[in-house]
């Protein structure tokens, strides 16, 4: 792991609890929580989290083997959810929920675009999961972390920024030795400059959507999870990602 990785939870995570020994699936919504988002388009991610929690917990193959931790990012810092907790920085709790044991954050939209920081830290709470559970000698599928934004990096101050360029070689190497699947999905009014650097943190998964689609989005998020149990193949995230990118969730078919 890079040496830049925020150091914000540590890898000594105390136990998840869960009712049998599946393999775990680690997945991280990480989301642009910005001034951008708010109004509607918080509000409509507020509702398809809550949606989508009904739709999990009714999944049985997925309740009880995915683990969903939330990441977001604005006001002036990025932050870890524990379901609806969220979580002090150097708490020493993880922010994985068992997927039946989920409850999503009621989130509010404020402040600048710590993309580059969510994402870093998006990876270490991934790092740190899967040590956890090899030490717990059970077994995982490839994580999955799910970015999505509707603007460009920034510092601290909202200035645009350049240092999410460190990330692209990290993340290279990272989703090439098949450590997670990233997906990095622009929505609402995301400029060309935005899917720029979406298209080099995720060269195969990234997208741009009209609007703000997140219940088919997290619907697409499901739909991966349970290919990932079933051992698929990369044409098969392919294709599911190709029929959220047209807006025709045909995985539901």
């Amino acid at each position: 792991m890079s040496s830049e990785y925020p150091p914000t939870l540590p890898a000594e995570y105390a136990d998840i609890e869960f009712e049998n020994n599946a393999q775990r699936l680690p997945l991280v919504l990480c989301l642009d929580t910005s001034s951008s988002m708010a109004g509607q388009p918080i509000q409509t991610l507020n509702n398809a989290l809550v949606e989508w929690t009904r739709e999990l917990h009714e999944d049985v193959a997925l309740s009880y083997s995915v683990e969903v931790a939330v990441v977001t990012f604005g006001g002036q810092a990025v932050a870890a959810w524990r379901g609806p907790q969220l979580l002090a920085p150097g708490a020493p709790v993880s922010p994985f929920v068992p997927a039946h044991q989920f409850r999503p954050p009621m989130l509010g939209a404020t402040g600048v675009t710590l993309m580059t920081e969510a994402l870093e830290l998006s990876m270490h709470i991934v790092a740190a999961r899967k040590a956890e559970l090899r030490a717990s000698g059970l077994q995982y599928y490839r994580p999955q972390i799910c970015l999505v934004t509707d603007g460009l990096p920034t510092d601290a101050q909202g200035r645009r920024t350049d240092a999410w360029q460190r990330l692209v070689p990290v993340l290279a190497e990272e989703q090439g030795a098949r450590r997670f699947r990233l997906y990095a999905i622009g929505v609402g009014g995301i400029t060309d400059l935005g899917e720029q650097v979406l298209r080099a943190f995720a060269p195969k998964f990234n997208a741009t959507i009209h609007g703000f689609p997140f219940r088919e989005l997290l619907q697409m998020m499901s739909a991966s999870a349970n290919a990932e149990q079933k051992g698929a193949g990369d044409e098969v995230f392919e294709k599911i990602f190709s029929q959220f990118k047209t807006q025709r969730p045909a995985w539901e078919s």
